[in-house]
């Protein structure tokens, strides 16, 4: 090599050093705010979230040295304050006991599925990876804190005649609720098909969820990674009732989440738009537009199944 071309390689190394140093100046803020009450679980499921979740989920992030270097610092501060702002281990006490139950239960629910944590941190932190006793642990903790006491007569009583409330609904409201994004709630799932069925055994409820004509086609033919435009499902959710023989049914009418399919429309949610209507009066759930944020973070795991969590029974 001659002697021009190497005063052109180490000129250009000096150059790329000195920006890598300067870039190591331009940090993103990642603040350490104070813990004002941490998670209360057993000591083994302690263990397991504070190894594979708490430097990104809690506000005692610990980062080594790889981490620190930018531009990878940048990433990592991005998931860190993403992290926080969805799921906090370290602001528990911020969280209504069902927030709590319903976080944990998604915290569980993601590791189960693969998702958390993030297989670019596991990379780097082998040690956040979770093992299948530790999926059991974290399993077995969540079951535990079911509820399955029988529900008295009155309650069932109470219950049944919610139902049929809802079963014999003949007339809607001529002006249906609408969510914050828009989406109006829509009576007619109540003529789809059911598709599936799923229940969430830590919250008590069961659910079905039906697909309109277009969807029921699409899970026909299998097409349904993507799930065509103008595809529509509704999960439709009640309690669940227990009697004193054991035997578990619907109770009361919880909520129905709709998911309409528009690609271009909804790109920002994964190419679903979002909508909820709790209880009988169906009120629009959702202080603000972002609520949809919420929902497609929790879908995002099944990204490989069109953020679908039930796979349809074919018809």
């Amino acid at each position: 090599m001659s002697s021009n071309k190497k005063h052109t390689f180490l000129g250009i190394g000096i150059i790329m050093l000195i920006l890598l140093i300067t870039l190591q100046f331009l940090r993103p803020d990642l603040k350490t705010p104070p813990v004002t009450g941490e998670i209360s679980v057993p000591v083994n499921v302690k263990a397991i979230f504070k190894r594979s979740c708490y430097d990104c989920h809690s506000n005692q992030t610990k980062l080594g040295w790889g981490d620190k270097i930018v531009p990878i610092y940048w990433q990592v501060a991005k998931h860190v304050n993403t992290g926080r702002a969805h799921l906090n281990f370290s602001e528990w006490d911020k969280l209504t006991p069902v927030e709590q139950k319903t976080k944990l239960w998604e915290a569980v629910n993601h590791a189960t599925l693969g998702a958390m944590p993030r297989a670019d941190y596991a990379l780097i932190h082998p040690s956040a990876k979770l093992s299948t006793a530790d999926i059991a642990t974290l399993k077995n903790y969540l079951a535990g804190l079911v509820d399955h006491k029988a529900s008295d007569t009155s309650k069932i009583n109470a219950e049944n005649a919610q139902y049929k409330l809802w079963i014999n609904e003949k007339q809607e409201p001529v002006k249906h609720p609408v969510a914050l994004n828009g989406i109006p709630y829509d009576p007619d799932y109540k003529n789809w098909l059911p598709l599936s069925t799923s229940d969430r055994f830590e919250n008590g409820t069961m659910r079905v969820i039906f697909g309109n004509d277009i969807a029921v086609n699409a899970a026909k033919n299998g097409q349904t990674r993507p799930w065509p435009d103008g595809a529509r499902l509704a999960k439709a959710l009640w309690t669940q009732l227990v009697d004193t023989a054991g035997n578990t049914r619907t109770g009361a009418f919880v909520q129905v989440d709709l998911m309409i399919k528009n690609a271009q429309k909804y790109a920002s949610t994964g190419g679903w738009g979002f909508a909820r209507f709790k209880t009988l009066k169906l009120a629009p759930y959702g202080k603000t537009t972002m609520f949809a944020s919420e929902c497609i973070n929790c879908h995002r795991p099944m990204k490989n199944n069109d953020f679908v969590f039930t796979v349809p029974v074919k018809h």
